[in-house]
């Protein structure tokens, strides 16, 4: 259900999209919001109202999301985009928090930004109808300007989100700021997944529970809706605990373990025509590590455009050192003690098909490949040899 997704908007450069059963959960808002207030305004009011209320909610759920997203890019961690669906939203994470101070900053970021609509809402409600007025349409009482039930809605929809969120329970925010407490405390993140994964697990039988028994007392709307996001959030947490189980396997392990050790490099001081003749055209790969001959450091990438460039300049006889960038290829660079769960998330292994393995002192050490990472991680496949 959260597949398909359609691009919204671009906000910070990262890319907003919606699935379309997100469509369908704001087509069940609308339609509820507008029988609700059919009995205290116009038709046409009340439908406009219902639609204004879905469209915020589409925004606070982006702006929760993007608060996870911009602090995890400060962090270092690459986003891929944020996506609406069936069960609200998700920012999708080019790679785990690496510390638990990473993680709660992260995972705390989100219930932040839902608090701080929370205050705006209630700040800006009571300064324009008085606090009493205001707390009536929080609680659906009376008879509220259109503008000031869609506040009260906003508020107490979104103060329902941030409790619901801080549940200690993974994979939601409470169950990740658990998560981060239980790894500073034993020192493992593992552990510290699975302690919250377990306590997700336990929240998703209450949440079935509970719908099971909304159902026996005829409100199956809730009942149907606890017992699906209570199976939801159980699967999530089951496969938390697997994956814990999974990277148990994986710990110690180094890229420095899988990596080509003798891989084919391009000494610094290579003229181009030389590097044309003596690796493009002999071994037919678009790229090259190149490295100091002396001191054996990273220089950078020497790829076939830039040979191609060079030639048709008419500079055969410049040094490969002259048009490469070891800054530049930073992405498709790891250092040898880097754990090899590291690169599940890795843009530069995924669009290269390799990274450059280089020692503290940068200095070239190796090659790992995407196919000598997948060997690693099959490996640690329960019930697989290795």
């Amino acid at each position: 259900m959260g597949t398909g997704s359609i691009q919204l908007a671009r906000i910070f450069g990262i890319r907003i999209g919606a699935s379309p059963s997100w469509f369908v959960v704001l087509f069940l808002v609308i339609l509820a919001l507008s029988a609700s207030y059919d009995d205290r305004y116009s038709q046409t009011t009340a439908y406009g109202v219902a639609v204004a209320s879905a469209a915020l909610f589409s925004l606070s759920l982006t702006l929760h999301e993007l608060g996870h997203a911009l602090v995890a890019r400060r962090h270092g961690i690459e986003i891929a985009g944020i996506d609406l669906w069936f069960f609200g939203g998700i920012a999708k994470l080019s790679r785990d928090s690496r510390s638990p101070s990473e993680e709660f900053k992260v995972a705390a970021a989100g219930p932040a930004v839902t608090l701080l609509i929370v205050i705006v809402c209630c700040a800006i409600g009571v300064a324009s109808a008085g606090y009493g007025d205001f707390i009536d349409s929080v609680e659906l009482n009376g008879n509220p300007s259109p503008g000031l039930a869609l506040l009260g809605w906003l508020a107490l929809l979104n103060w329902i989100l941030f409790v619901f969120n801080l549940v200690p329970a993974f994979p939601l925010d409470g169950g990740r700021i658990a998560r981060a407490a239980a790894w500073k405390i034993t020192g493992d993140r593992n552990r510290g997944t699975r302690f919250s994964a377990r306590l997700g697990q336990g929240f998703s039988y209450l949440l079935i529970g509970g719908g099971i028994y909304l159902l026996t007392r005829s409100d199956a709307y809730t009942g149907l809706w606890f017992i699906v996001m209570g199976w939801f959030l159980g699967q999530a947490a089951t496969g938390a605990v697997a994956s814990s189980r999974f990277y148990e396997r994986l710990e110690g392990v180094t890229v420095a373990d899988v990596m080509d050790t003798q891989p084919v490099w391009v000494p610094g001081e290579t003229t181009i025509v030389q590097a044309q003749d003596e690796f493009f055209l002999r071994y037919r790969w678009p790229w090259f590590p190149v490295a100091d001959s002396a001191s054996g450091h990273f220089l950078g990438l020497l790829r076939q455009e830039f040979v191609d460039a060079a030639l048709r300049d008419g500079r055969p006889a410049l040094a490969v050192s002259e048009v490469v960038d070891a800054k530049a290829d930073e992405a498709y660079s790891v250092h040898d003690d880097t754990p090899i769960e590291h690169l599940l998330g890795s843009d530069g292994l995924r669009s290269l098909g390799a990274l450059m393995v280089i020692d503290s002192e940068d200095r070239l050490r190796g090659v790992v490949t995407l196919e000598q990472v997948r060997r690693a991680l099959t490996a640690a496949v329960p019930g697989r040899a290795g």
